[in-house]
């Protein structure tokens, strides 16, 4: 078959929002037979992903992805964006970086033949995260560090304070796809970033209500009560924030911690310890990973309490995101104590979605599986546990299922 009349066709559009599903299709192969697709995108430290998977032409000389199994490669059987979740670095241990997200993340699609490895197709997909109109921020207010993401039309919108992780600086992606769904969307630095601390000695919790007062000032945001959106170390401060500051409706938390952890917490006169860790809990891999899935104390012993956040305190909506594969720590364990916390205190106001075979970086829909990345609490590389088809449809999942919860509880509620 003439190589000028096959086409590799991203549907409905080679553009669209990260969070998109997008169908590809080769057309004007020969009939049944195979055929290599393969993927591929440079992040933005450098670091190239890949995937690629085995198909078939049908008898119209036709993949379509969305409906063809894959008959071998980077996954198996009929995934319809097994193309971008599947992706994996060619360096170990690297977490796909996204710094800004005023330009799309590419990804590279090609057709080769699976008799001579010929080139055959080719088209990117660009994979965008603002829609047309939508404002980026950059946030230096007093001691406040972030973006803020306002999204296009006549607001006001409910405003939400994106934290992400332990790491430090911001991460813009999921703000910005949460912005467009009609949200004002702070992504909170809290160390690491610009002229932030790069190793605290100690976190102060009145940042953070500076940082909700930021926000609620906002033009653009309406009340009465923000939304808190974090995942791992975040998650603990997010809880913190719902413990003791007010104007809070709705807090999600992603594969969090019932106690504090790596810095004491300071507000006021009152300091949250963190939690020790237990280092002859700290396993090491067979290929040499270290594995902290244990290495924190039974927080439901009585010494521990004063590291436990008072979330019986709160009066806000949550919802706990737990990955059963989680090895950064035993966030399953822990939204069990935070559930049965605010049971003992009378609060049945929170949700609790279990993901079997989930690791600890839930992100949003068709991210790359990380396995295993530098913890900065650590100071090496650690397993972060799940596997990558599980991991990609609770990314699925929790997306719609945080949608749900924000739309739920932000507009016109009633606030802690």
């Amino acid at each position: 078959m003439a190589y000028s009349q096959i086409r590799l066709k991203i549907l409905p559009s080679v553009r669209c929002l990260f969070d998109k599903l997008v169908q590809v299709k080769v057309e004007g192969l020969a009939p049944h037979k195979p055929v290599e697709l393969r993927s591929k995108l440079v992040d933005d430290r450098g670091v190239i992903f890949k995937a690629s998977a085995q198909y078939k032409a049908d008898e119209t000389g036709q993949v379509d992805v969305s409906r063809a199994p894959s008959l071998g490669g980077s996954y198996t059987g009929v995934e319809p964006m097994g193309l971008f979740w599947s992706l994996a670095p060619e360096t170990p241990h690297s977490k796909l970086l996204k710094k800004n997200v005023l330009s799309p993340t590419l990804v590279e699609i090609e057709a080769l033949s699976g008799e001579t490895g010929e080139l055959l197709a080719s088209e990117t997909n660009e994979r965008g995260y603002m829609t047309e109109g939508m404002k980026r921020i950059p946030v230096q207010e007093g001691r406040i560090r972030g973006v803020l993401f306002v999204p296009p039309g006549k607001g006001p919108f409910p405003g939400i304070v994106d934290l992400y992780t332990y790491g430090g600086g911001i991460t813009e992606p999921r703000a910005s796809l949460l912005s467009n769904k009609g949200y004002v969307v702070l992504a909170l630095a809290y160390q690491r970033y610009q002229d932030l601390p790069k190793n605290p000695k100690m976190l102060d919790l009145e940042y953070f209500e500076e940082a909700l007062s930021y926000l609620r000032r906002q033009p653009e945001v309406k009340g009465p009560g923000i939304g808190i959106i974090s995942i791992s170390h975040s998650a603990g401060l997010a809880l913190s924030m719902s413990s003791f500051l007010s104007g809070i409706s709705a807090t999600v938390c992603i594969n969090s911690c019932i106690g504090n952890t790596v810095h004491p917490l300071h507000y006021k006169d009152i300091v949250i310890p963190a939690l020790p860790p237990v280092i002859k809990n700290v396993k090491i891999t067979d290929s040499g990973l270290v594995d902290i899935r244990d290495a924190l104390p039974d927080t439901s012993l009585e010494k521990y309490r004063a590291s436990l956040f008072p979330i019986e305190r709160a009066s806000c909506q949550f919802l706990f995101a737990v990955s059963e594969d989680d090895h950064n720590w035993n966030s399953a364990v822990f939204a069990k104590q935070a559930a049965a916390t605010l049971r003992s205190h009378g609060k049945e106001s929170f949700q609790v979605v279990t993901y079997p075979k989930a690791g600890h970086f839930l992100e949003v829909p068709h991210m790359p599986y990380c396995a295993s990345t530098f913890h900065a609490a650590v100071g090496s590389n650690v397993v972060f546990g799940g596997e990558p088809k599980a991991h990609s449809e609770a990314q699925l999942d929790l997306w719609e299922r945080v949608q749900d919860f924000f739309k739920s509880h932000l507009d016109n509620k009633s606030t802690c």
